[in-house]
């Protein structure tokens, strides 16, 4: 089944649940469908073949045919996506607010033939009668772009019948459906906005999507948001459940709260814990559609680090602690967390030097090696370390301090530079530039204006340190022992 058949079921099934609720509308499923059936005929009209034409196919051995979206959060979003979606073409969604040059570099290298904005959602013609349906099982659903070492972000491929497993694997775990209300929390890049939105809208749940006033505000103000729309189920970063911790708040018919995209604490949840509702901790690359695995903590105590384990596989999915030589490691010894199953995606658009992550298990199965080391606790749990390269985890992004190293001596104020990643002292990553000014006038605000204008805010240093120059070891290379250390006070307790 594709993305959109499942969805068109639930249609079919519950044609006036809501399926969108916005601060002063509800989207039902029907009239959902109805919107993007309008951005399709749209999308056809503005092609002399019609539907059969209105997403080009790639013609340089590329994943197909690739439509961008760069729109603000709303019911038309999430209409724009199942249109495309429909029409048998991927999207490739960016955020309005990501800088010029990189939303250009997004959309060049996937070879989009239409993006469509706000603007292409105003004045949809009517219809008379649905378009059919051209989407199939394999075929690309989205590609979602993520931070590369080449200093280039990579686009992540992948196909619908990933996203309906991991659909059918929420569904199995957490069991949402009608009355079921997920907040819509995430920008569109990250895989918990799949999460967010196919989870609930394949499942019969309603998406709450906040307005922008509310999204960019403090969490007492998205509580309260969550309160109005009657929100049940919540999928975020470890931060935001550390807010609500320290807030001391949470919306009232709550009773599922989700962390993913980096190492959840107890200290997080101490006040969460024993509220009502279950707390679950996740575990996943975008690389394997969204989360790989599974583990409930809101019952459970934490390890001896102050961490919880990431758990067990979910349904349709496989995942394996290997060494080096993919040799399966002894129970309790530390490996590389590599994963299988219906998950794993086709790869990257391009071919980056990652691509070398896909490769094949024994049985000819294709496999993910994720770059994260683990161990199997005695009960079969999985416990997370550490990446094993370069990259961390920043505000829940994967990001790779390489690519902001080469974007940071680009810089015209720049003459050296490197880029190095700390940890608080509760463990969360953060970034330091190390710099050798190209002349004595420059300022940190120009550096940084120009990192700004490159990559995604959360991508930007935190601290410069301006170096006369830079320590090397004998070899040449440079020696991060010599840089000094800017020490952070930790941002959650």
């Amino acid at each position: 089944m594709t993305i959109y058949a499942r969805f068109a079921g639930m249609v079919e099934r519950l044609p006036d649940a809501p399926a969108v609720i916005e601060e002063k509308r509800t989207v039902s499923y029907r009239e959902l469908d109805l919107m993007a059936d309008r951005i399709l005929a749209k999308m056809a009209a503005g092609s002399p073949a019609g539907i059969e034409d209105c997403c080009h196919e790639r013609t340089d051995g590329g994943h197909g045919r690739f439509v961008g979206i760069v729109m603000s959060h709303g019911a038309e979003m999430i209409a724009a996506m199942l249109a495309v979606l429909k029409s048998g073409a991927a999207y490739v969604p960016a955020e309005p607010s990501l800088p010029v040059d990189r939303k250009r570099y997004m959309m060049e290298s996937a070879g989009v033939s239409l993006i469509i904005t706000d603007d292409f959602c105003r004045d949809l013609p009517a219809v008379s009668e649905g378009v059919p349906d051209r989407s199939v099982p394999d075929g690309v659903a989205y590609v979602l772009f993520t931070s590369g070492t080449t200093g280039r972000p990579k686009g992540v491929v992948v196909e619908n019948r990933s996203v309906v497993n991991y659909a059918e694997a929420f569904e199995a775990e957490f069991h949402p459906g009608p009355g079921d209300v997920m907040l819509q929390f995430s920008v569109c890049a990250f895989d918990i906005f799949v999460e967010e939105v196919f989870t609930t809208l394949l499942n019969g749940a309603a998406l709450a999507i906040p307005p922008k006033s509310v999204h960019d505000a403090d969490v007492e103000t998205l509580m309260d948001f969550c309160e109005r729309q009657g929100v049940t189920v919540i999928s975020g970063f470890p931060y935001l459940l550390a807010d609500m911790n320290r807030h001391r708040r949470y919306p009232s018919r709550l009773r599922l709260l989700i962390s993913g995209g980096d190492v959840v604490r107890a200290s997080y949840i101490t006040w969460l814990k024993g509220r009502g509702f279950m707390i679950y901790n996740t575990y996943g690359p975008s690389e394997t559609t969204v989360c790989a695995t599974y583990y409930r903590i809101d019952n459970t105590s934490a390890l001896d680090d102050g961490t919880f384990p990431i758990g067990k596989a979910i349904k349709g999915v496989e995942v394996r602690l290997l060494d080096d030589n993919l040799r399966e490691v002894l129970p309790g010894k530390t490996g590389e967390i590599c994963i299988l199953g219906e998950g794993v995606s086709r790869g990257y658009i391009g071919n980056p030097p990652e691509q070398a992550n896909f490769t094949a298990w024994h049985d000819g199965r294709r496999m993910y090696r994720s770059g994260d080391l683990g161990y199997a606790l005695p009960d079969g749990n999985i416990a997370f370390l550490h990446r094993r390269d370069r990259q961390v985890m920043i505000l829940g992004r994967r990001v790779e301090p390489d690519e902001v190293e080469n974007v940071l001596n680009e810089s015209p104020c720049v003459e050296r530079g490197v880029v190095r990643a700390a940890l608080d002292e509760h463990g969360l990553a953060y970034l330091t530039a190390y710099i050798v000014l190209s002349h004595k006038y420059c300022k940190v605000g120009r550096i940084r204006e120009f990192l700004a204008s490159r990559l995604a805010d959360y991508m930007v240093p935190e601290f410069f340190v301006r170096m006369e120059q830079l320590p090397l070891t004998p070899r040449g290379k440079i020696d991060d022992h010599a840089l000094p250390v800017v020490m952070k006070e930790g941002g959650a307790e």
